[in-house]
């Protein structure tokens, strides 16, 4: 009879959910484990959707979400619901990704409950905690409690260590995102928006970042018109974030053009499949710095830090600010310089091979059972 360790697994945001799921699902396969899911609903109809693609039932869920929260409600109602549900499980070892306030907080509850945290993409850092918002402080202080560290990359294990984190408690893994395509990405994909999209170079738009609101993301999407203005062999889709700032913005600075589509937010398996349809992306996300690499497509990044630099070490991603006319610029160089183009494009993807899901479960089974 094998003594089963309980991990307790807690996300609350669809970019969690894309990278906790093969997680969980390799968690599953292992005799050795008792794994319970619970979400914190800081995300709930983009949430539910990840779930379902990949077949993933919550035990719990927090059902936070309300309208117009604020990072206060979040925090307070986290904190609140997660303390029953780590007092009635009394896991092992809790496992919590990123960045999000569902981590943070969580990490915390478990601080003041004695729980073991286990960090997945742990060490990824900007070093400015106002950039991203409120992304870095609360990835920087998950790493002061937790106690397995799942770093995605030897750049990641760095920092940690920088920062004094015993080196036997960090494993370098790679990143999950990269296995979950093995759910997502489907050889046969079709769909409408790719159809009208054919015969042109696409261009994935994704804009959402709090520290952009206002101004910033005014001038990023004045210079993406430009480019579209311009380049009539070019068409654009932007699954556009639910946030009503953003979205009125883009319906102000990107009309016009018939271009240009904005289209509700696609759930992972279409997001994924429209990303390898492209030519390009322009963002100010965190993911898909990750995901776009790993089929080949260049990035360019909207923001004023990146806490992932291996991408623009290694080739893929250029980090271009929100200066209209830096972000013109390099969008229009990359659509006339074949050359820039291409070395973007087949430049080495630094955040994995598919394995992470299977590396952290083989970590967890030699730790936890060791203990």
């Amino acid at each position: 009879m094998i003594n089963k360790k309980k991990i307790l697994t807690v996300f609350g945001t669809r970019p969690e959910a894309i990278k906790m799921c093969p997680l969980v699902l390799e968690l599953k396969e292992r005799e050795k484990f008792d794994v319970v899911v619970c979400v914190s609903g800081q995300h709930k109809e983009m949430l539910e959707s990840v779930l379902k693609v990949f077949g993933v039932v919550p035990n719990y869920d927090l059902e936070i979400m309300k309208e117009k929260q604020t990072l206060f409600d979040v925090t307070i109602n986290i904190l609140d619901k997660i303390k029953e549900v780590l007092e009635k499980e009394k896991p092992d070892v809790v496992l919590v990704h990123g960045d999000t306030s569902t981590t943070f907080v969580t990490s915390l509850a478990c601080f003041y409950l004695g729980i073991p945290v286990g960090h997945v993409e742990a060490g990824l850092r900007t070093y400015n905690i106002h950039s991203p918002f409120p992304e870095e402080f609360n990835r920087q202080a998950v790493s002061i409690v937790s106690k397995f560290n799942f770093a995605p990359t030897k750049l990641a294990r760095q920092n940690l260590i920088n920062e004094g984190k015993p080196s036997d408690t960090i494993f370098i893994t790679g990143n999950t995102v990269i296995d979950a395509f093995k759910t997502t990405i489907v050889s046969n994909y079709q769909h409408p928006q790719l159809e009208w999209a054919k015969d042109s170079r696409l261009i994935i738009i994704t804009a959402h970042r709090r520290e952009n609101l206002g101004e910033p993301m005014v001038h990023m999407f004045r210079a993406i018109k430009r480019i579209m203005d311009e380049f009539h062999d070019v068409k654009a889709i932007y699954p556009i974030h639910m946030n009503p700032t953003v979205r009125s913005i883009a319906n102000t600075e990107l009309a016009g053009n018939d271009r240009i589509r904005i289209i509700e937010p696609l759930d992972v398996v279409d997001f994924h499949n429209f990303i390898n349809a492209s030519h390009l992306i322009i963002t100010d996300s965190g993911g898909i710095q990750e995901e776009a690499p790993s089929l080949g497509k260049p990035v360019l990044v909207m923001r004023d830090t990146t806490e992932r630099p291996e991408g623009i070490e290694a080739g893929t991603l250029m980090l271009v600010g929100t200066d209209e006319e830096t972000i013109y610029e390099s969008f229009k160089e990359l659509l006339t310089n074949e050359d820039t183009y291409e070395k973007m494009a087949r430049a080495n993807n630094p955040y994995g091979d598919g394995h992470a899901s299977e590396r952290i479960a083989n970590i967890l089974e030699e730790e936890l059972f060791s203990l």
